[in-house]
């Protein structure tokens, strides 16, 4: 790995509030960088209603707990301004990174911070859809596009609409996080069973596209295949579709699992011989990345997806895609698992070789430490260069 050993990284977000999302920052420190996290003390979960308090499992970490203004409000929130200052003085970072959208209110904040204290500043964002913003939004926007050294962006589309805006310095593509792979693990000895057990985990809503798994089912019936679903999650469009499996007399078929704490998400994958993401493109939404997926390809088994967003870039390969809303073409792709074995195999090992290529927490954290690396050596004037999560597909970005 070609990194710079004093190498000081100081991470900006509330997404490190959950321990378990620290995985990442965990492999950098071990990889010989030393990190430090700001984030808030306590954060407000709007969709789950829920108040989380910032966990610290990672003694390689060093935590910068601070106060929010408008907690639970993504891209409205801000950190309290001398809590910034004080662990930026004190942590005495090489480079920022700050994984919040280049519109919002918290990145321009630390963006700020960063031009008056001469520090190098990157940025994370997921967007990939080109949203109206405000005349104020847009200005933040270009400010902070001014001052990042480069940007990652989630997902290929993200990266095009970075360039779209008017970015003109290098753009990476990779998630935001890997997956952790001794968490995440093939089951040993696992039972083979004569039905193929479909997964699902995700918000039971209508744009996770749970209706064409459900008519992919009576698809199957029809042609009197073997198969059960297991929908692990909850949501608002969860009476919907129970009603919608009852109408296509496939309710059997399926066990509603409801929602799963993080910690029993591993265990309940490796009972799946398949894991379906279904998605589909709502006016105001589209798939980031599918977090899912790379989880599930950790634990050895096959994942199937839908055109919709990134999926189709994770997956890495057509014959386990279908057109989001298309239930005729998941229902065949489900069928052949079924019936070629042989072929289940060769898709489960291509996941798992996949995953271990390049969405593990500690190959996220190589190609971090190398773009860092680059920055800091050339002092602000980075050589161009465009990355992809997915090695098989050209992005086409340029760096102007």
């Amino acid at each position: 790995m070609d990194t710079v050993s004093s190498i000081r990284v100081l991470f900006v977000s509330h997404t490190y509030v959950v321990g378990v999302n620290q995985g990442k920052l965990d492999a950098i420190a071990a990889a010989g960088a030393e990190v430090g996290l700001l984030a808030p003390k306590r954060w407000k979960a709007v969709q789950w209603n829920k108040q989380f308090e910032l966990e610290k499992p990672y003694p390689r970490i060093k935590y910068y707990p601070t106060q929010v203004f408008f907690s639970g409000r993504a891209g409205a929130f801000i950190y309290s301004p001398l809590a910034v200052l004080k662990a930026i003085i004190d942590f005495r970072p090489d480079i920022i990174q700050v994984e919040q959208e280049v519109f919002s209110l918290s990145g321009f904040e630390i963006a700020l911070w960063a031009k008056l204290l001469n520090k190098p500043v990157v940025f994370f964002g997921w967007e990939n859809m080109d949203r109206q913003l405000s005349r104020f939004r847009r200005w933040i926007r270009q400010f902070v596009m001014n001052t990042a050294k480069f940007i990652i962006a989630g997902n290929c589309e993200g990266g095009e609409l970075v360039k779209k805006w008017g970015y003109q310095n290098p753009v990476e593509v990779m998630p935001q996080m890997g997956v952790d792979t001794t968490l995440f693990a093939p089951q040993q000895h696992k039972v083979e069973n004569s039905e193929l057990c479909i997964g699902f985990v995700g918000r039971l809503s209508f744009h996770k596209g749970i209706n064409t798994l459900i008519t992919a089912a009576r698809l199957l019936r029809e042609q009197n295949y073997q198969f059960k679903i297991v929908l692990c999650g909850s949501g608002s469009d969860e009476l919907t579709f129970r009603q919608e499996a009852q109408k296509q007399n496939v309710d059997e078929f399926i066990t509603w699992r409801g929602g799963l704490r993080h910690e029993e998400v591993p265990q309940e994958m490796k009972q799946f011989d398949v894991l379906v993401l279904p998605s589909r493109t709502i006016a105001t939404w589209k798939e980031q990345f599918g977090h899912v997926l790379i989880e599930a390809m950790a634990t050895g088994i096959p994942v199937v997806g839908s055109t919709c967003g990134e999926i189709p870039n994770v997956i890495g390969r057509s014959d386990l895609v279908f057109a989001e809303g298309n239930a005729q073409e998941l229902a065949a792709i489900l069928a052949r698992l079924i019936s070629d074995p042989g072929w289940r195999s060769e898709a489960a090992q291509y996941s798992l070789n996949r995953v271990n290529q390049n969405y593990s927490h500690e190959k996220i954290a190589e190609r971090l430490i190398n773009l860092w690396s680059n920055a800091v050596k050339q002092q602000g004037t980075l050589v161009p260069s465009v990355s992809t999560s997915n090695p098989n597909t050209a992005l086409g970005i340029q760096s102007k």
